[in-house]
């Protein structure tokens, strides 16, 4: 526990220095929330329908900074850590794959909940933002979603031989979810053929599952969603586990 607590002062402290996460876990959700809702303000998501604009995209805001971690930051400073040989050193020292990989899941996971309660706090006092259903559920969800896609960015970080290759894969795989899982184009407007190209992407999966949970809507909407996730953390960070790469 003891060199847990070390490590993760000294990463969080190098991670502060950068501004990367800041402006995209941080400043870009809150600023893409203000833009919604100053543009739909309390428009209701379909006529007759119990929520607002604002609210059926609530989910879909939140994931930004999940994805922005996960996707991203976390696979991309392992990765960078692999070409700098300050893997190769931890390799001589009690330290294992799971405890740097668990430091990092934190740093990012910090990231995440603050930027969700930004978030949440904006919304609510400056579009009235509610909660529709269980804020339990709610954030369960939102726990479930993070770690699918920090597992994948594990899996990234884990297996890159060095930053070029984390960076294109990390990519191919941020860019595609953020524009076509809903966090920018809403999905329910999309064609039919570009939503089930959508649905094979994790985060499509998530945010379907968060909105779900913030909405209120019934319980069997969200059966294929977690069996997706769940099944992509077990395999994600079983192989980032086992061919964890140290150079």
């Amino acid at each position: 526990m003891k060199a847990f607590k070390t490590l993760l002062k000294t990463e969080f402290k190098l991670s502060l220095r950068g501004m990367d996460m800041l402006i995209f876990a941080l400043c870009m959700p809150v600023a893409i929330l203000i833009i919604l809702g100053v543009i739909y303000g309390n428009k209701p998501a379909f006529d007759g329908a119990p929520y607002t604009l604002l609210e059926q995209a609530f989910g879909a805001v939140v994931s930004i900074a999940i994805c922005a971690g996960g996707v991203m930051g976390l696979p991309l400073v392992i990765a960078d850590y692999r070409s700098k040989k300050i893997l190769k050193r931890f390799k001589v020292t009690p330290t294992n794959p799971a405890l740097i990989l668990a430091v990092q899941v934190v740093i990012y996971a910090l990231y995440s909940i603050v930027s969700l309660i930004l978030l949440y706090a904006f919304a609510a006092v400056l579009f009235g933002y509610q909660l529709h259903g269980s804020f339990l559920e709610f954030l369960c969800a939102y726990l479930l979603v993070m770690l699918t896609l920090f597992s994948i960015g594990l899996l990234v970080g884990g297996l890159a031989s060095n930053m070029k290759t984390a960076s294109a894969v990390a990519s191919l795989l941020y860019f595609p979810m953020l524009i076509f899982s809903g966090t920018t184009l809403p999905y329910e407007i999309m064609p039919k053929a570009m939503q089930t190209a959508a649905d094979f992407l994790p985060l499509t999966q998530g945010i379907k599952l968060l909105k779900a949970a913030s909405l209120g809507l019934p319980i069997d909407s969200i059966v294929i969603p977690v069996i997706v996730m769940i099944s992509l953390i077990l395999i994600c960070t079983s192989i980032s586990l086992r061919f964890f790469k140290w150079e």
